[in-house]
């Protein structure tokens, strides 16, 4: 089972297009020791031609473009996007269906019920798409159950549902349901190898926790290093707790959470990862700090293999 790193940045990207945070400034002019960096998602094979894109950034043109592998040529027209799962129905993880309309049959695109219905409404892309290539939905029950995709053979998938809002535009914004936002629990079922995927990560239930311990490989919430970090540099009012992140250097933070993780061989990697995170600049004392307890950062182009 492969898995690329697509995009590794939280929504805007790194540098975010309006910022001059130090970070954002600095990798523009080349004074900080950082790389530029695109919206989350992942992509996953088990024969490095079809892939699972999983979650659609609005980057996903420029990703395409970056990972060949995405754009095999077997046709006139061809792509590796074999089919697209997206885990919530925030902008960052859905606007890249609509860079996807030119497909020539319908996309195969799983969802929850809770994702669905924002699509069909709030964010109505589905609409859209109805007008070009069309969608093929295909549901996730949030019942414990593994499910498969047909054009990924020897990949079992579980979701795990995470504590979250829905988006702004959500019709029950003020009313959260399960399934607005999932983890994904990826099994390599000739290995037995797993990787869990969760971009997005406030409360740590059980079930979500059990399958951090499980997992060989952790994609985990590196969104921001303290829960007030965007408040300080005056970006806004939210803390990183009000946007659904749990901060990485906090009593309790992500950090905590990695290192009470005991799992022989299990690579731990921060991802989606804020403009304003200092873990973004290379030699300093944070990343240092996430290097000396074995917790590395997500970067463009990081490939893994389980």
């Amino acid at each position: 089972m492969k898995i690329r790193v697509l995009g590794s940045s939280a929504g805007g990207g790194f540098p975010q297009w309006n910022c001059n945070c130090r970070n954002c400034d600095g990798v523009r002019r080349g004074s900080i020791a950082a790389r530029a960096r695109t919206q989350s998602s992942i992509a996953v094979s088990n024969n490095g031609e079809d892939w699972l894109l999983v979650n659609a950034s609005p980057d996903i043109l420029a990703q395409i473009a970056a990972n060949p592998e995405l754009q095999p040529a077997r046709g006139v027209r061809d792509t590796g996007i074999a089919a697209v799962v997206t885990m919530d129905a925030q902008i960052d993880h859905v606007t890249g269906l609509l860079m996807l309309r030119e497909r020539g049959t319908p996309l195969p695109l799983y969802t929850t019920d809770a994702v669905w219905q924002d699509l069909l409404t709030g964010f109505p892309i589905t609409s859209i798409l109805s007008h070009y290539c069309g969608v093929e939905h295909r549901r996730i029950a949030l019942d414990g159950a593994a499910f498969s995709v047909p054009e990924l053979p020897c990949v079992s998938i579980e979701a795990r549902p995470l504590s979250s809002k829905a988006p702004p535009y959500s019709p029950h914004r003020n009313a959260p349901e399960v399934g607005d936002n999932i983890g994904l629990m990826f099994t390599n079922t000739a290995t037995g190898k797993r990787a869990f995927y969760a971009p997005g990560l406030d409360e740590l239930a059980p079930p979500v926790l059990d399958a951090m311990r499980e997992a060989d490989l952790l994609l985990v919430d590196g969104t921001v290093w303290t829960d007030d970090e965007m408040i300080r540099l005056g970006l806004t009012k939210k803390t990183g707790r009000d946007m659904g992140h749990l901060a990485q250097s906090s009593p309790g933070g992500m950090i905590d959470v990695l290192e009470s993780i005991d799992r022989t061989g299990q690579r731990k990697v921060l991802i989606h990862i804020n403009n304003t995170n200092p873990i973004l600049v290379e030699d300093g004392p944070e990343r240092r700090m996430l290097t000396e307890r074995g917790i590395e950062v997500a970067h463009d182009g990081m490939t893994f293999e389980l």
